[in-house]
C-alpha cells in the first residue's frame, strides 16, 4: 500500500472475497492477491502477511513461477546476499476478473479508422459523463468516505480491484486500482485512461481528483488522490 494509507476502508480481505478463483482460501490465491496489491514483495514480507514460514512461501512462489504467473528479480537492500523481489506476470494478472474486451477493442479500432481522433475522445468523455451520473445516483449524498466506499464497491462489481483509504494528511483520500478490467484496452487506447479520470471527477464533483500513479507509466496500480474542495 502507499505511505499514509495504513487504515484501508475497503480491507484487502473484503476485496479478495469479490474475486473469482477456484480455491478462495488457498495459499496460492492469497499470494496472487498480495502480489497484485503490493506490486512486488520478497518472500519474508509475504510470509509475514500470511503467517506462514518463509520456506513454505518460497515453495509456493517457485510453483507460481513454474506456472508463468510470477517472476523474481534480485534486489540488494543491505549487506549480505541479495533477496528476490517477486511480482505478477501478465499471465498472473490475467487470473483476476477481466471485462469483455474483444468487442470493445474492435469497436474502438473501427471508430479510430473512421472518425477524427478528437471525435473519438469526445465520445469517450460523454460515456464517462453518463456513467458518472449513474454512479452518483448509486453512491448517494453521504459523507465523502461513505461515497468513496460505495464507489469502490461498484468498481469491484465491474471487475476492478479497487481499494479506498485515507491519506496521511487526514483530509484527502486515495482510490487505488490494483487491477483494471480494461487494462488491455487502455494499453492500445490510452485515451480510455483519460476517460477514467473524467469519470471519477464527475462522480465526486465536490472534490479535486488527480492521478498520482498510472500503470501505463510503470506503476503497479492506478492511483487517484481525492481532496474535498474548500467552500
Amino acid at each position: 500500500m502507499y505511505a499514509g494509507a495504513a487504515i484501508p476502508v475497503a480491507s484487502w480481505n473484503q476485496v479478495r472475497r469479490t474475486m473469482t478463483s477456484p480455491v478462495q482460501a488457498s495459499t496460492r490465491d492469497a499470494l496472487l492477491s498480495l502480489l497484485l496489491e503490493r506490486g512486488d514483495a520478497d518472500a519474508a514480507d509475504l510470509a509475514g502477511a500470511l503467517n506462514l514460514s518463509v520456506q513454505a512461501v518460497r515453495r509456493q512462489l517457485k510453483s507460481l513461477a513454474e506456472a508463468g504467473l510470477a517472476e523474481a528479480s534480485p534486489s540488494v537492500s543491505g549487506p549480505g546476499r541479495p533477496s528476490n523481489r517477486w511480482r505478477l506476470t501478465d499471465q498472473g494478472r490475467d487470473q483476476f476478473p477481466d471485462g469483455s474486451q474483444r468487442f470493445a477493442l474492435g469497436l474502438l479500432n473501427s471508430m479510430r479508422a473512421s472518425l477524427p481522433e478528437e471525435t473519438v475522445r469526445t465520445l469517450l468523455n460523454q460515456q464517462a459523463e453518463d456513467k458518472a451520473s449513474r454512479y452518483r445516483d448509486r453512491i448517494g449524498n453521504g459523507s465523502l468516505q461513505q461515497r468513496l466506499e460505495q464507489l469502490a464497491s461498484l468498481r469491484r462489481d465491474e471487475g476492478y480491484v479497487t481499494l479506498c483509504s485515507p491519506e496521511e494528511d487526514g483530509v484527502s483520500w486515495r482510490l487505488q486500482e490494483v487491477h483494471c478490467s480494461v487494462q488491455r484496452i487502455a494499453e492500445e487506447f490510452p485515451a480510455v485512461c483519460d476517460q477514467e479520470l473524467v469519470l471519477i471527477r464527475r462522480t465526486v464533483p465536490d472534490c479535486q481528483v488527480e492521478r498520482v500513479h498510472w500503470r501505463l507509466e510503470g506503476g503497479h496500480a492506478c492511483g487517484f488522490r481525492i481532496t474535498p474542495l474548500q467552500n
